[in-house]
């Protein structure tokens, strides 16, 4: 990145310290609360219907640059990843099964 004359720092370099501090000092709890109340607003003034058109607007511009199988491609490599971690899951359920449980001590 470019420095500014005289040893500032860039507007980038300077939002991400900014955000990194935010991060630190709020947690990632204060950026759902702030992301939300930004959502709500841009709902009550644009209305929700506007959600759906920049949505497919995304989409189109997706599918220009990706072309029209690139839906079906990350749709079929998430649908990879569920069945790998439902598997998974079933193989921890199985090895936690055949652990013996421990005996409480005679006395």
């Amino acid at each position: 990145m470019a420095r500014k004359a005289g040893g500032g720092m860039t507007v980038a370099e300077a939002g991400r310290m900014g955000g990194r501090l935010v991060s630190e000092k709020y947690g990632p709890e204060f950026y759902e609360k702030i992301g939300k109340k930004g959502g709500s607003s841009t709902a009550n003034k644009y209305g929700p219907e506007f959600f759906g058109r920049i949505g497919k607007k995304g989409g189109r511009a997706v599918t220009a640059k990706y072309g029209a199988g690139h839906f079906e491609r990350i749709g079929r490599k998430g649908g990879q990843k569920v069945a790998d971690l439902i598997e998974r899951a079933k193989t921890l359920e199985l090895a936690e099964e055949k652990q013996p449980t421990e005996a409480t001590p005679a006395e």
